[in-house]
């Protein structure tokens, strides 16, 4: 489980925006992780999305590394935002959009 912690860790810190989802960006595998995709491909955002199907230690292990149950789970400049329902009201708040700007992470949003 250390190796699969030491992916996280390293994903998590060496990208601006983290998305750990069933399925990819292109092709998200639940309804839930593609709602966080939608968003943050509205407010065009770059991010990396970590498909956790595709390894049972890194999916077990996102829930273990946050103490968060769920994924999607999305991350913002190493810091744990939350999953669908919290990034979906930060983002109707405007508080998403806000929290990029803080973070100095530009978002391309044309609307």
């Amino acid at each position: 489980m250390t190796d699969a912690r030491q992916v996280i860790d390293n994903e998590v810190k060496s990208n601006d925006v983290v998305l750990f989802m069933k399925g990819t960006p292109q092709f998200p595998m639940c309804g839930f992780s593609g709602q966080v995709v939608q968003i943050l491909n509205y407010l065009g955002v770059p991010y990396k999305g970590i498909n956790v199907l595709e390894d049972e230690g890194i999916r077990q292990g996102i829930k273990d590394y946050s103490n968060w149950p769920t994924i999607p789970q999305l991350y913002v400049k190493g810091e744990f935002i939350g999953g669908c329902d919290i990034t979906r009201e930060m983002f109707q708040a405007g508080e998403l959009q806000q929290l990029f700007a803080d973070k100095g992470i530009q978002v391309q949003q044309s609307a």
